[in-house]
């Protein structure tokens, strides 16, 4: 069955009445913003009993499309319920979709109230006092989540370092672009995993992280987004919220751009966490900067195949380089400074990087487009609307300067490669040989760890020139 293309009162009504027993309507139906891989609506349910008009605030989860490397929604349905019965902050779980529902796959919770959204929650003044607080929820929380006997579970599969690392390899080959950063990542993190947990595998949420979490004024009031749920260490729930791009911006802070990991593990282990020290999160979080690379090519593809298509999902893409910056200052120390050729004026005034053309220039028609955005449809449209707005805002940002330099970035990024490996070929067949020789033993020595960090250099002049 074809999905839905938006989610129908009648049909809500329907089959809340039917799970739930009773007469209802339904209505505030929204999609909540965010949610790249999987759909969330809002939705309020009122009901009519012996005279007494009741109503609940509920949210229904459902999948776009085949979502790999993630349970399925029945299996986060039951996870969810055996998690809130053994005392873990989560949504109650209120019911299945069926089939004849209408609605595709998926199941309805309980709305709690909060934000989500973590620039606010970083930022605003009304999270203020929650925000040196949160760290150590975090620890406090994910103790509880560790601790659940994994027997009174719903089956999930093992995952330790080794069977993720041969996961995400096979997904990266499978994309057939050429990652030279993602390869000395692979080797580091084959070379230094660490045993397994004392205890055996515990229950990993996954996708433990600022933005899943629902936070009010005091702090966590519950833990979202459970599909990538496993068995494996638990530091690999640490090591994901540590990861630079869940701190959106705010990099002073390790855990989630809103704390230390001192007061994370303090709390951790207060509350009877165990097996967890800062050297094994740190593996963890080379390996999440690692996943979040793969994952980001992985929503890309889903646009690009028509899978899922979302200007997020495109976007996504040209966050790789972002994560490959990252890799490298966390695996061979960080940037000592670029060569002075690698600036923007400098590459911008490449004569190979101009076409001939009418006035105005494709990069003053995409300038157009995004000005547009920003102050006609950002100011007066909220929610997903809005939100999706900046997203394409930015999208024409980085155009705008593949216009302007991409090309000149792209042939200084080449000839660079050529002196490095002795040979002259188009920029592809460069990253090709580069990966391939890294990935069969060569030694990754300084030469070559600059060559790889320049290669990345290039690609975020393009994506996001200030986050070197």
């Amino acid at each position: 069955m074809s999905r839905p293309n938006s989610v129908e009162a009648e049909k809500l009504a329907r089959c809340t009445a039917r799970a739930l027993g009773g007469e209802y309507t339904v209505d505030g139906v929204r999609r909540l913003s965010g949610g790249a891989s999987r759909e969330t609506w809002a939705f309020d349910a009122h009901s009519y009993a012996d005279g007494v008009a009741t109503t609940e605030q509920l949210v229904l989860r459902r999948d776009p499309g085949a979502s790999s490397g993630q349970i399925g929604r029945s299996t986060e349905f039951l996870l969810l319920d055996a998690v809130g019965r053994a005392g873990a902050p989560v949504p109650l779980v209120r019911f299945l979709l069926e089939a004849d529902d209408g609605l595709g796959d998926g199941f309805v919770m309980e709305r709690i109230e909060g934000e989500t959204i973590a620039r606010r929650i970083l930022r605003d003044d009304e999270y203020a006092e929650a925000r040196p607080l949160l760290a150590a929820q975090c620890g406090e929380i994910a103790a509880r989540i560790h601790a659940i006997d994994t027997a009174g579970l719903p089956s999930l599969d093992v995952l330790g370092p080794h069977e993720q690392i041969a996961q995400y390899r096979s997904l990266v080959e499978a994309f057939g672009e050429a990652h030279p950063a993602f390869e000395l990542a692979f080797r580091w993190l084959e070379t230094h995993a660490p045993e397994a947990p004392s205890g055996g595998p515990r229950l990993v949420h996954g996708d433990y992280r600022n933005g899943n979490f629902i936070v009010g004024p005091e702090g966590i009031r519950s833990v979202l987004d459970w599909e990538l749920s496993h068995l494996g260490d638990p530091a690999e729930d640490f090591g994901w919220l540590c990861v630079r791009s869940w701190r959106f911006g705010v990099n002073d802070k390790l855990v989630g751009g809103f704390g230390d990991l001192e007061d994370l593990l303090t709390a951790y282990n207060a509350a009877g966490g165990t097996g967890v020290d800062a050297e094994r999160v740190r593996y963890w979080e080379i390996f999440g900067t690692l996943k979040w690379g793969v994952i980001c090519q992985m929503q890309c593809a889903s646009h690009v195949h028509g899978i899922v298509r979302s200007v997020e999902n495109a976007m996504l893409g040209r966050r790789v380089a972002e994560t490959e910056w990252d890799l490298l200052n966390l695996i061979t120390g960080d940037d000592p400074g670029p060569d002075p050729t690698w600036s923007l004026p400098a590459l911008a005034a490449n004569p190979s990087s101009l076409t001939i053309h009418d006035s105005p220039s494709a990069q003053l028609l995409v300038e157009a487009v995004r000005e547009f955005l920003e102050k006609d449809v950002m100011p007066n449209t909220e929610g997903r609307v809005s939100f999706h707005a900046r997203v394409a805002s930015n999208a024409l940002r980085m155009v705008e300067r593949e216009l302007g330099i991409g090309h000149g970035a792209n042939e200084h990024a080449r000839t660079q490669l050529a002196t490095l490996l002795g040979f002259d070929a188009p920029l592809a067949e460069l990253l090709q040989a580069l990966a391939a020789s890294i990935r069969n033993g060569a030694d990754h020595d300084a030469p070559t760890i600059v060559a790889v960090r320049e290669l990345v250099r290039a690609k975020l002049l393009v994506s996001d020139p200030n986050y070197t």
